[in-house]
């Protein structure tokens, strides 16, 4: 197999260059079964000089084909990346992803395994991911139970042959705001009949700066378009599955109403607790209790933006 790891990026060129680093000293073990593979970077508009410091160090990077689109989401530029993937298998990561150096192995083993008891490639592989604030050593961090992921189909880690993506019809641009477009294929992927096998051996630890208050207002603004969009996803796919996934349920907006306080509890409301956890050391605890208010804010972004779709 010949593997495109497609990754698309916007001004996040600290992290990527450990995320490029990283994928380019894996360790092939099996020759026969990894014919090779090649970095496919698209970048959606960057304008931290992404493309800039690529140019000045393409010597050190010879498996990343770069692309370059305005900026239109990362559906869009997964969607470039596919196209453009000389490879049969694809494995998308994200560009703050740094991965071990069985990464690309990992998942190959699995791949052959899993067409080994299935008989077929109706699957994809769907590794591990465990979220750092690590920016030093991103892989030093130990798993955590909040590191549990119970999605589908994940564009953090997960490779899938690439047949598979053309005939679902790749990722919906319809998706312009944050969120869902990964699950909505997951969604057409499953209804093609594929299933999700899991690789935990491919490990991605996924970067992100320790929580601070100042992060809060663009997280809110995070879960109000988490929330518009998962209304796009619910039209698309009307099934109680997707309700629950979305949380456009009576008992999300009773669990997130009754824990906020009606709302009481917020961003305001909780600042020198959460402050004084920070001051701590416990930016992720922090973080955790953060997610009782930011969770009430993307339950009243379903329901207004589900009022407006009925309106209309």
């Amino acid at each position: 197999m010949f593997f495109s790891v497609v990754i698309p990026t916007y001004n996040r060129l600290p992290i990527l260059q450990k995320c490029l680093r990283a994928l380019e000293l894996q360790n092939l073990n099996d020759t026969a079964l990894i014919e090779g593979y090649e970095i496919i970077l698209v970048d959606d508009g960057s304008t931290d000089e992404t493309l800039d410091w690529l140019a000045e160090h393409q010597d050190q990077f010879p498996h990343v084909r770069c692309f370059e689109q305005d900026h239109a989401g990362p559906a869009a530029a997964r969607n470039l990346g596919v196209e453009k993937a000389a490879g049969d298998t694809i494995i998308f990561i994200d560009s703050d992803l740094v991965v071990l150096s069985n990464f690309l192995q990992a998942h190959a083993d699995a791949l052959l395994q899993g067409k080994e008891k299935l008989g077929n490639d109706a699957f994809f592989t769907y590794g591990a991911v465990i979220n750092t604030c690590n920016f030093e050593n991103p892989t030093s961090e130990p798993y955590k139970i909040t590191d549990f992921s119970a999605a589908f189909f994940a564009t953090g880690n997960v490779a899938i042959p690439k047949h598979w993506l053309e005939k679902a019809g790749l990722f919906d641009t319809g998706f312009q705001l944050y969120g869902w477009e990964d699950l909505e294929l997951g969604i057409r992927l499953k209804n093609l009949g594929l299933q999700l096998i899991k690789c935990p051996e491919a490990v991605g630890y996924h970067w992100h700066p320790p929580f601070s208050l100042q992060q809060i207002d663009n997280l809110i603004d995070k879960e109000i378009q988490r929330g518009r969009m998962g209304v796009l996803f619910y039209q698309k796919h009307p099934t109680w599955e997707v309700k629950m996934m979305i949380q456009m349920t009576l008992f999300h907006r009773l669990l997130w109403g009754i824990l906020s306080l009606n709302g009481l509890f917020n961003e305001k409301t909780s600042a020198p607790l959460l402050q004084w956890l920070i001051n701590l050391g416990k930016p992720q605890l922090a973080l955790e209790i953060a997610r009782i208010f930011l969770n009430w804010y993307n339950v009243k972004g379903v329901y207004q933006a589900y009022g407006e779709m009925m309106s209309k």
